[in-house]
């Protein structure tokens, strides 16, 4: 994947570059929760994901809507790892939002994916949008990015 020069630019790089993202919840005892989700998102501020209201993570989500997401590509050499730290408050989208969010959520998906509509994500039905907004992000630089000068791998603030 061709880097950008510019760290907003790389934020977005590997948003686009990636169909998995890690959320991470907070369980009642305060234990972190982390769950690989496939995704998709709206101008790097709203991502969109299906799961069950009856999975920890949804739970979690549901007492305790602060998340945070990581989303990173784990296939490339060691030292050339690129990841997005975004933190996010998470909620279900409510039946009344869900033609326009389905609408927006799945206007792109892979073609193995499913684009839900409505009815199936409603009701009676098992599984329930989600939807994350984001309220900050972060992108690894590694200790060997020449922007980098410190050597060591660090996070630096973007604003997407």
């Amino acid at each position: 994947m061709s880097l950008p020069e510019d760290l907003d630019g790389l934020a977005r790089t590997v948003i686009d570059g990636n169909r998995y993202m890690t959320l991470g919840t907070t369980e009642a005892d305060h234990r972190p929760r982390l769950s690989p989700v496939y995704f998709t998102h709206v101008g790097y501020r709203t991502f969109y994901w299906v799961s069950s209201p009856l999975a920890r993570h949804s739970e979690n989500i549901a007492a305790r809507p602060e998340i945070a997401i990581v989303i990173y590509d784990s296939s490339v050499p060691i030292g050339q790892g690129r990841a997005v730290y975004i933190d996010a408050e998470a909620s279900v989208v409510p039946d009344d939002e869900l033609p326009w969010r389905c609408a927006e959520a799945f206007a792109q998906v892979d073609p193995d994916a499913v684009a839900f509509q409505p009815r199936q994500l409603s009701g009676n039905a098992d599984l329930r949008l989600y939807r994350a907004d984001a309220t900050g992000w972060e992108v690894h630089l590694p200790g060997r990015d020449p922007r980098n000068t410190t050597g060591i791998d660090t996070r630096r603030r973007v604003t997407l």
